[in-house]
């Protein structure tokens, strides 16, 4: 685990935001190696550095793995799968923090308040920091940033670091002597990686700026739905792009040459043209599933949020992840995934560089914990709870919520088989899935499906995920399930198929389960540790904000124009 203290590198250029988009630490070697002795952040060095086909596609790949995975992320961990990612299943409480404060780890994910026993009062704990002022707005400014403990910042500062690479890269292509699809293959690279990044900024804060020129200056805030609105564009940019490919024998060359070398293993080998439009279309579903709301609180499938800063998702909406789903990821399809490595050049290491890396040892001792919540979303006769060892004992934790009494096992060092591995720190002993997967595709199949009525379809898509992943329990198709019995269904295979990559947070904001109860959210049935004793029907208040404000070191030196859209989250 890293301390909070920037290492020399990090503090020349820890301030720089998009105010300051610059080439950053880019890489512009062959073989992925990240040039550390930075020059004048203004001079790419294009000319002497990029100037055929191995020069740009070094340049193109380290824009996404260096500048948008690892930079400014030597804090807690060592890449954007760490610390950013770590956020997301702490604040979708996937995961608790240890002891102490570690980058806000500890106290990001403690909600407002709990009960332990639904009906004894006298459980009940009240948290005298609550997150959504406390932590995510209290710690938001310049000197927080400096000292690790401004949870906003990161985020921000990874995916417009990939953005503002992705733009140079495009920018200077037709300098670049190529065939008319090996460019268009890098041009598919660049839209699709930017669309990502959008999609993660317009999926977490209120409002984002949109940069289309490297090195440029923009300071026209716009609205979460349209920083949404931009991802898209880009994604369908990538789509058209890579549809009028013609010569596959290019593209192929190309698209292995953009990815790391430790990533092409599983499902991480070099995609086909046609099933990165597959990716492509489940990521366009992705960007609306989670960006509306569709409420499922206390098993009540009607259930109605206040003060939300998304909508609800409509019939039409829900067609179109349909539509995009049916033409989305297909079992056995390559996808975009990473890898870990012993080599001093990877972008992540096998013990920091992820949450799955960071929680595989003792509840003793990892810097992240296995929540109970997520262990209760396995069936006890599920076969991938095999990931999970009670052999440690019980972690009785300072914030109460992440007292566990799991651990997460080094899944290769055991020799798990048969189930998806969730943690290991052994080189390359996760596979990371960075973009939307096989089972996620199938599962907003499933959800889509059962929220227009169709049940019995949906539930079929969650057991075809549970037999892909060796789950071992029985179907629930066919079993005559209400709506109600369908949800509780989804909602569990989500959050234990999709465990761990990022999307924890997400999910449980849409079903309205991260909102104040006095607002209608919260989350009931749940598991959990208070004063060393076990419950199971304990109710939780989070009241988490659900989208965050600008970082304060964005505004501080890049403050908003006349006409730009609020960058505070107005309902907190």
């Amino acid at each position: 685990m890293k301390n909070n203290y920037l290492n020399i590198c990090q503090l020349k250029y820890v301030r720089k935001t998009v105010y300051f988009l610059t080439i950053f630490c880019i890489i512009i070697l062959p073989a992925c190696k990240k040039q550390l002795d930075v020059k004048d952040p203004n001079d790419p060095t294009f000319d002497v550095n990029v100037t055929d086909e191995t020069g740009i596609t070094s340049y193109a790949q380290g824009s996404v793995f260096w500048n948008g995975f690892n930079y400014g992320d030597g804090w807690l961990g060592d890449s954007y799968f760490s610390l950013p990612w770590g956020y997301h299943e702490l604040m979708g409480d996937a995961i608790g923090g240890g002891q102490g404060s570690n980058n806000q780890t500890t106290t990001i994910g403690v909600p407002d308040k709990f009960q332990a026993d639904s009906t004894n009062p006298s459980t009940t704990f009240t948290n005298p920091a609550p997150e959504a002022l406390a932590i995510i707005r209290g710690f938001n400014d310049v000197g927080a940033t400096n000292s690790g403990n401004n949870a906003t910042y990161y985020e921000w500062i990874n995916m417009y670091g990939m953005i503002n690479a992705c733009n140079l890269t495009l920018e200077h292509l037709a300098g670049i002597s190529l065939s008319k699809d090996k460019a268009s293959t890098i041009m598919a690279w660049c839209y699709w990686w930017k669309g990502y990044a959008y999609a993660q900024i317009g999926t977490l804060y209120y409002a984002g700026l949109i940069v289309d020129q490297s090195n440029t200056i923009v300071n026209n805030y716009k609205n979460q739905d349209s920083i949404i609105a931009e991802s898209n564009r880009n994604l369908n940019l990538a789509l058209t792009t890579l549809n009028a490919i013609s010569n596959q024998g290019d593209y192929g060359a190309v698209i292995a040459e953009l990815i790391p070398q430790q990533n092409q293993v599983g499902l991480g080998m070099p995609l086909s043209s046609a099933q990165w439009m597959r990716t492509i279309n489940t990521m366009l579903a992705r960007n609306i599933l989670l960006n509306h709301l569709s409420p499922f609180v206390k098993s009540n499938a009607s259930a109605t949020i206040s003060k939300a800063s998304i909508p609800v998702m409509t019939s039409a909406e829900w067609q179109s992840v349909l539509s995009y789903c049916k033409s989305g990821i297909q079992k056995g399809d390559y996808i975009f995934t990473g890898r870990s490595a012993t080599s001093g050049t990877s972008y992540f290491t096998p013990i920091g560089g992820s949450v799955a890396s960071l929680l595989a040892a003792s509840n003793q001792t990892t810097t992240y914990k296995l929540s109970e919540r997520l262990v209760q979303m396995f069936k006890q006769d599920d076969k991938r709870r095999a990931n999970f060892s009670t052999a440690n004992g019980t972690f009785y934790g300072d914030a109460n919520t992440n007292s566990t009494r799991y651990s997460l096992i080094d899944g290769v060092d055991a020799g798990l088989t048969g189930v998806p591995i969730l943690g290991s720190r052994e080189p390359g002993g996760v596979e990371i899935h960075i973009g939307p997967t096989y089972e996620e595709n199938e599962l907003m199949l499933a959800e889509a499906n059962i929220r227009t009525g169709n049940i019995e379809t949906g539930l079929g898509y969650i057991d075809a995920v549970r037999s892909y992943q060796g789950a071992g329990v029985a179907a629930v198709s066919g079993t005559g399930l209400t709506l109600t019995g369908a949800l509780n269904e989804l909602t569990m295979e989500r959050i234990a198929a999709l465990a761990l990559r990022g999307l924890s947070f997400y999910d449980v904001r849409r079903w309205g389960w991260t909102y104040a109860i006095a607002n209608g959210g919260g989350r009931y049935g749940c598991t959990l540790i208070y004063d060393t004793k076990v419950y199971t029907n304990a109710t939780i208040d989070y009241n988490f904000m659900d989208y965050w404000d600008v970082p304060a070191d964005e505004l501080t030196k890049n403050e908003p124009s006349d006409g730009s859209a609020a960058v505070v989250n107005p309902n907190y």
